[in-house]
């Protein structure tokens, strides 16, 4: 390692790992009771089912690189994927006590067998952040995934469309749209693709992205979650909070009648809603820019060692 690890005694990685368990179930409860009884929300389930991280592998705490866990409780990690017991030179560092199991992160096979996914994140999060932003889209993705659709058929199969079939479809052939997101452009129907000004794939990703896209902001969970256990939780936590709180406004500014659910609408195909929504998106892009530049140090940090 080029600086010495930092040495966590048992008491008090427990501890943080216990404060982390408690900050996933805030969200991952609720969650799981629905599941349980077939139960379904339309925006409180998404962090869970759409991205493969599943809430009892975010519940595991991870301190991440760089760091010596010591305690029987710790010796339990030698099961764990990317995990070793630390050497000596390592406890001699850390100030480990020789008498007392202790792991740290092997961080020789993650960059190994992850390499690619740490790669491209690098990518992904540099170039992003590197883009001037755009406010232009004003959530019209969810819209174009519903657009010329039988009501059968729509994703949310159960929720009703606050403007009906014929005004949502109205809203699409009133205004732009900008979508720059492969993973939103992919669910629009066939008579909405050919609507929006780009063509986003997965192969020109790379060159699409920029930072004003609430669903690129959602996904710096994504490549935080990906990168695990390597990132500390608590960086890995803080954009789960982020994407989830991007989600909400996401549905809030949908097709979708969510007041039930306690979701006020923003009313998008008025130019207040618009406004509002770009209010929103601003707020959120100057989030994700310091969990982006967060991320970014963090991978820098991983390949220095």
């Amino acid at each position: 390692m080029t600086s010495a690890p930092q040495l966590l005694a048992e008491p008090t990685w427990l501890t943080l790992a216990a404060a982390h368990q408690n900050r996933v179930n805030r969200y991952a409860a609720p969650y799981l009771a629905r599941r349980s009884t077939n139960q379904k929300h339309p925006v409180e389930d998404f962090l869970f089912t759409y991205y493969t991280q599943k809430p009892g592998q975010l519940s595991r705490w991870h301190p991440g690189t760089g760091v010596v866990l010591t305690g029987p409780a710790a010796a339990e990690r030698l099961a764990w994927k990317f995990y070793r017991a630390a050497n000596e030179g390592e406890r001699k560092l850390a100030g480990a006590p020789s008498d007392t199991p202790a792991v740290v992160l092997d961080l020789e096979k993650f960059l190994h067998k992850r390499k690619d996914a740490v790669d491209f994140a690098e990518i992904i999060l540099s170039r992003t952040g590197g883009r001037p932003a755009q406010f232009g889209c004003f959530g019209l993705h969810e819209w174009a995934m519903v657009y010329k659709q039988e009501a059968t058929a729509v994703r949310h199969e159960y929720l009703q469309l606050r403007l009906g079939s014929d005004g949502t479809d109205e809203v699409i052939e009133t205004n732009k749209i900008r979508c720059t997101h492969f993973d939103a452009y992919r669910f629009y129907t066939p008579a909405a693709s050919g609507r929006n000004e780009l063509t986003p794939t997965r192969e020109n990703q790379r060159e699409l992205e920029q930072p004003g896209c609430l669903h690129a902001n959602m996904d710096l969970y994504k490549w935080a979650y990906k990168l695990t256990p390597a990132l500390p939780s608590e960086l890995v936590m803080d954009c789960f909070e982020l994407s989830w709180r991007i989600r909400a406004m996401d549905m809030r500014a949908s097709p979708y009648d969510l007041a039930e659910w306690g979701y006020p609408p923003i009313q998008i195909e008025t130019v207040a809603g618009k406004a509002d929504y770009v209010a929103h998106q601003r707020a959120f892009s100057a989030e994700a820019a310091v969990l982006r530049e967060r991320l970014r140090a963090a991978l820098a940090a991983l390949q220095r060692n």
